[in-house]
């Protein structure tokens, strides 16, 4: 098992699709694409690619930490009683356990993902 593992932002394989679930989706009709790329400690950790079509949806992280890196697209995600925070290719955020608020997808958006 190598210990080094380089993330492929345009993978050639097929990803898992999904849609939101009724009580995430507040409006628009998104849709996503997740190409998981590697798990380690025991499962606990996650990274990849996943892919979003516009649309707005509830935000709520539990307690999972999220490391995204938008390589396309434009998101705007709101803090609950926050304000809304633009993001675009070549930002990358943090999204801490405990985190809620709502996630707006402007334009198709594809990032890199860690989850733990």
């Amino acid at each position: 098992m190598s210990l080094l593992k380089t993330i492929d932002p345009a993978p050639s394989f097929a990803p898992r699709e999904a849609v939101p679930t009724p009580e995430r989706l507040i409006s628009g009709s998104p849709s996503f694409k997740t190409w998981a790329q590697d798990a380690a400690r025991n499962e606990t950790i996650h990274t990849g690619v996943w892919e979003a079509t516009p649309g707005l949806t509830h935000s709520i992280k539990g307690e999972t930490f999220e490391f995204c890196h938008i390589l396309s697209g434009l998101v705007e995600i709101t803090p609950e009683g926050g304000e809304p925070v633009t993001y675009k290719a070549g930002d990358s955020f943090v999204m801490k356990p405990g985190f809620v608020g709502t996630w707006r997808t402007i334009e198709t958006v594809r990032k890199i993902y860690v989850t733990a």
